[in-house]
């Protein structure tokens, strides 16, 4: 992990924006996995990016709140969310680390018609609910849309004190080296495009300003549904965040 550049990445891209959005109360639940599990899901030009000894796949619910591309203000009933991604960690050639996405739902039919058709990632339409009663936050989930209807779940986590860390952020955000940072701190995504050529982008904001948490209960399907068998295991490692404003840039080949 230490031979990897994990911090020009977090840096702003040159450029302007391509939009915009805003990504709130995340809640970030982390399994083990075995490399070897999850070389065959991705594609043979990425490397499954390893920390602490392993693999790590994630289920990230959250709420986005103004998503607008930069030409135009966000759009109240289209703008506002629900989301909820299945995700995994890779780099390319040693550069470059970031995420790959197995799957994305979103509480919005254009959102996923849009992310689809033009930044070609694996959106799923859901109907989607974000509960919260002081530390504790309620996410539920259950898919459309177009692939594996029906499957979704229910992740309910208690959120604790900010983190012991002093990061770039400031106290309560992840420093560098650590396995929060490892986690948390990823500004690159890849995808591939329908003629079959990888590409990436590339998003920016603040640190996250991360909590401690506790998965109180879930019922999921939506990772085995990747084709990564969890089932009957708790996560290894929760984390919470209020949210972070975030610039998105355009896609471009790899």
């Amino acid at each position: 992990m230490s031979e990897i550049d994990r911090i020009t990445p977090t840096q702003r891209p040159a450029g302007r924006a391509a939009g915009s959005q805003r990504w709130l109360e995340l809640s970030f639940l982390h399994w083990r996995v075995p490399a070897d599990v999850l070389r065959p899901l991705i594609p043979g030009e990425l490397t499954v990016d390893e920390c602490d000894g392993s693999a790590w796949v994630a289920l990230v619910p959250f709420r986005m709140e103004g998503v607008r591309p930069w030409w135009s203000p966000s759009v109240p009933g289209v703008s506002n969310f629900a989301e909820t991604n299945v995700r995994t960690y890779v780099h390319h050639e040693g550069r470059e680390p970031g995420v790959w996405f197995f799957s994305l739902e979103a509480a919005n039919r254009l959102a996923v018609w849009v992310a689809r058709n033009f930044w070609h990632l694996n959106y799923q339409f859901a109907s989607m609910k974000l509960t919260r009663e002081n530390d504790r936050i309620r996410y539920e989930s259950s898919r459309h849309w177009p692939e594996n209807t029906g499957v979704g779940g229910r992740v309910e986590v208690t959120i604790g004190d900010p983190i012991e860390q002093d990061g770039p952020g400031g106290p309560g955000t992840a420093e560098p080296g650590t396995l929060e940072h490892f986690l948390g701190e990823r500004y690159v995504l890849y995808t591939k495009h329908p003629r079959g050529h990888l590409i990436r982008g590339r998003v920016h904001h603040v640190p996250y300003p991360l909590k401690q948490a506790t998965s109180e209960s879930i019922e999921d399907t939506l990772v085995p549904a990747a084709g990564i068998d969890v089932a009957g295991r708790p996560p290894d490692h929760v984390l919470f965040s209020e949210g972070v404003h975030v610039n998105v840039f355009p896609l471009e080949r790899v």
